[in-house]
């Protein structure tokens, strides 16, 4: 029993710092009104352990903090994450590609708002939810599903239960 919850810890520790190193480092398109989070291909890895939810939501909150965004975008950004994280660790058990939908839509619906009332963003909400969307397909689509791909063979190795 102690094993497991170790393991859990580190996986979700792994997976948080890296989401805070590739959303630092990529820093200039990880905000703002159009913009493509390279950590949020992350979000597909709530598929293969359940650790990837508590990682993912304390990533994107150092991340935001280290990012610079305002109170309001760290603690909705992060819940934006955390929802869809949830979402996607609810349909692990589907396709890889309708495991993805929930961190798309949890953003796109989120993030607009926080542009609009946090940052005084003068776009309207629903032009900022097709762009913050189009970046979510992107990362979490696209680069998600490479990471998926590259992940599944070796899950046993990876992510030991």
């Amino acid at each position: 029993m102690k094993d497991k919850k170790l393991l859990f810890t580190a996986q979700a520790a792994l997976i948080a710092a890296v989401y805070v190193a590739l959303t630092v480092v990529f820093a200039p398109i990880s905000f703002g009104e159009i913009q493509v989070r390279i950590s949020e291909a992350l979000t597909i890895l709530p598929i293969f352990t359940p650790a990837a939810v508590p990682g993912l939501f304390i990533g994107c909150l150092i991340g935001n903090f280290l990012g610079g965004a305002v109170v309001p975008d760290i603690i909705m950004g992060s819940i934006a994450t955390l929802l869809g994280a949830l979402g996607t660790r609810f349909l692990r058990d589907r396709s890889p590609f309708v495991a993805i939908i929930p961190p798309i839509i949890a953003n796109a619906l989120i993030v607009p708002f926080v542009l609009r009332y946090a940052y005084q963003v003068d776009l309207p909400i629903p032009l900022m939810m097709l762009t913050v969307g189009a970046g979510e397909v992107l990362s979490c689509g696209v680069l998600g599903l490479l990471l998926y791909y590259a992940v599944e063979p070796h899950k046993e190795n990876i992510f030991r239960a």
